[in-house]
C-alpha cells in the first residue's frame, strides 16, 4: 500500500506544474494510508520534474519520519494537522495559483456563483483567518492548519462537501479522498476563481448561485443518487 500510495503522491506532485497551478516550488501535495496511519509528502525545494519516489518523505501521524532522506515540505505540520483532524480526508493540495491567491490576498471568500463552482464545492469557499503574531513565532504552520480546522468548526462544514479553503495573506489548500482528487480540487478551486473574478468585473454587484441551483449540480455529483459520470448498469438504461 505504502509503495502505491507513494506512486500516486509523486504523479500529483509532478503535475503541479504542468497543470499550471505553480511556479518554481510554490506549492505540495501529500497523501495518506488511514489503515497504517502513514502519510507522504514532497520534500522541501526540490523542482518537480526531478521528484522520485525515493525523494518523497514518509510520516506517521505523531509527525515523527519513517521513511526518507530529505527534509519535508515547510507545509507539513499543516498537512498534519488537517490529517487528524479531517478524519475522512485522503489527499491534500497546496499550490500559490494566481487566481485561488488573489482571493486569499484579499482576505475575501469565494462564492458560488455558477454551475462549474457548484459542481465542485458546497457553497462559498471560506477563508480562514490570519495568525497572530504568537501563532506564528510559536508554530506557523501548525497553526495554518489550527486556522483552518477553527474556520470549519465555527461555519460547520463537512471537509469532503467543501474541499477547500483560503488561508488569509497566504494561498489555497484543497483536499480530497486521495492525492489526486485534492489535485484536481485545486484545478477546480483555481478556475472557478478566475470565473468569479472575471464574472466580478462585468458586473460587481453579482449575487451567488440560487441555492436550489447549487443543491442540484452538486447533489447530481456528490449525492446518495449522483449520476455524474459512468457506472455499471443495462445498456438499455440512461439519464
Amino acid at each position: 500500500m505504502l509503495s502505491e500510495l507513494k506512486k500516486e503522491v509523486c504523479a500529483a506532485n509532478r503535475a503541479l506544474e504542468t497543470s499550471g497551478l505553480v511556479k518554481l516550488t510554490w506549492g505540495n501535495v501529500s497523501g495518506i494510508d488511514r489503515a497504517s496511519g502513514l502519510w507522504c509528502i514532497k520534500p522541501s525545494g526540490v523542482p518537480y520534474a526531478e521528484l522520485t519516489l525515493d525523494d518523497l518523505v514518509v510520516l506517521d501521524l505523531d509527525g515523527k519520519i519513517v521513511e526518507g532522506r530529505l527534509r519535508p515540505s515547510s507545509d507539513t505540520r499543516t498537512h498534519l494537522h488537517l490529517y487528524r483532524e479531517f478524519a475522512d480526508i485522503g489527499g491534500i493540495t497546496h499550490t500559490h495559483s494566481p487566481y485561488a491567491t488573489i482571493f486569499a490576498q484579499a482576505s475575501r471568500e469565494l462564492p458560488c456563483y455558477g454551475t462549474t463552482h457548484a459542481d465542485h464545492f458546497f457553497g462559498t469557499v471560506p477563508v480562514a483567518r490570519s495568525l497572530t503574531k504568537a501563532e506564528i513565532d510559536h508554530d506557523y504552520e501548525h497553526h495554518t492548519g489550527v486556522a483552518i480546522v477553527e474556520c470549519f468548526h465555527k461555519l460547520r462544514l463537512k471537509p469532503l462537501e467543501m474541499p477547500a479553503v483560503l488561508q488569509a495573506c497566504h494561498a489555497p489548500f484543497t483536499w480530497g479522498k486521495n492525492a489526486k482528487d485534492s489535485l484536481n480540487n485545486s484545478i477546480a478551486l483555481e478556475m472557478c476563481a478566475q470565473m468569479a473574478l472575471g464574472s466580478l468585473q462585468l458586473d460587481p454587484t453579482l449575487s451567488a448561485i440560487p441555492a436550489h441551483v447549487l443543491q442540484k449540480h452538486h447533489d447530481r455529483k456528490h449525492g446518495r443518487e449522483a449520476y455524474y459520470g459512468q457506472k455499471q448498469q443495462a445498456p438499455h438504461e440512461w439519464r
